[in-house]
């Protein structure tokens, strides 16, 4: 095990973000382990240089080149513990794809997170952005992490209720930097109920029994679902959804309604959540092409990067869209990917 990784100099991102955007590291460095991840840590400090934790890109837009050292997790570990009767906990370096620990639970016959198949990404990032799909949230499962607090410089154990989930949020959007995760564990079943509520399941899967279906089988269903609506990353660059679903309270929505009555929501403890696609697709932007970015044809929450587009190109769209949408329906709308600047060049 390396415990001094390799730090290279003026390293192209453009292939390590699903975006494609082009962006220049100034330092670069891939971590195998906890203790690679401190030293590299220790070396940004030392050199007063901002370290960015980089995992599949796919929930990033670099808005220009990063000033600093970009460390990307390549912790590696994909193992089983506490298997007793019907349960287990299936462990995950930050590193791992989390698309491929989906099936490789799925096909183990472990429920959970089949409906959370071909999410981009690592298992490290899965918990910041508390990653859901399809009626399921990784919250629902996760029961801790570890996790290398930079304030103590000690690896922490945090569990569920202490990683203060939320829809699309955490403890560690809150507290940016401060938490670098090493390790995920996701408490899994063989026989958890199946969770197929969604419409867009419900007609995939058609007449079978719940009682007939394997993880595997919905893990492929969403899979098919996805890749009918969504474009895949390596053909056209794009960083999945790119809003989050607003949620209102119930006497907005119904005023909205009153105006709109075909307008999608989906009632919420606190509200009702929006669905984000159709407000867009409402304003006209569905399917919109300028001559580098633009939206995909078949999903209103997908900005791509048909023709080389920078950072600055997407976001300026992104901000159009939201303008948009605030002008006509009063909402606003909050982007998801994380906006990477770095610190001003000296």
């Amino acid at each position: 095990m390396r415990q001094k990784p390799e730090i290279r100099e003026n390293v192209e991102l453009g292939a390590l973000n699903t975006l494609h955007v082009p962006a220049l590291a100034s330092f670069y460095v891939e971590v195998e382990s906890a203790s690679e991840l401190a030293t590299a840590l220790d070396w940004a400090a030392s050199g007063q240089h901002e370290p960015l934790i980089l995992g599949g890109g796919s929930n990033l837009v670099f808005a220009r080149d990063f000033q600093g050292l970009v460390i990307r997790m390549a912790i590696r570990a994909r193992r089983w513990e506490r298997v007793v009767d019907h349960r287990a906990t299936l462990v995950l370096g930050a590193g791992e794809n989390w698309h491929e620990a989906v099936l490789y639970a799925a096909r183990a016959g472990y429920r959970g997170i089949e409906n959370l198949a071909l999410i981009p990404g690592t298992a490290g990032a899965a918990p910041v952005q508390n990653i859901g799909a399809y009626g399921v949230e990784l919250c629902d499962c996760l029961e801790s992490v570890r996790a290398l607090d930079r304030i103590t410089g000690e690896l922490v154990i945090l569990d569920n209720a202490e990683c203060r989930f939320a829809y699309r949020d955490s403890l560690f959007k809150h507290n940016p930097g401060r938490f670098v995760i090493t390790e995920i564990r996701l408490g899994l079943s063989r026989n958890k109920p199946l969770t197929l509520g969604y419409r867009d399941l419900q007609e995939y899967l058609g007449d079978t029994p719940e009682s007939e279906l394997t993880p595997l089988e919905v893990a492929e269903a969403v899979m098919a679902i996805r890749r009918r609506k969504l474009p895949d990353p390596a053909i056209i660059p794009n960083a999945g959804s790119f809003f989050k679903n607003p949620v209102v309270v119930t006497a907005q929505f119904e005023a909205l309604r009153t105006r709109h009555p075909d307008i999608v929501g989906y009632p919420q403890e606190h509200g009702v959540k929006l669905a984000a696609a159709w407000l867009i697709d409402q304003c006209g932007w569905k399917g919109f092409r300028n001559a580098r970015v633009g939206v995909h044809n078949r999903q209103a929450l997908v900005l791509i990067n048909h023709s080389g587009g920078s950072g600055s190109d997407i976001l300026a769209l992104a901000e159009e869209i939201r303008e948009s949408v605030e002008k006509r329906f009063g909402v606003v709308l909050e982007m998801e990917p994380g906006i990477v600047a770095g610190p001003e060049s000296p």
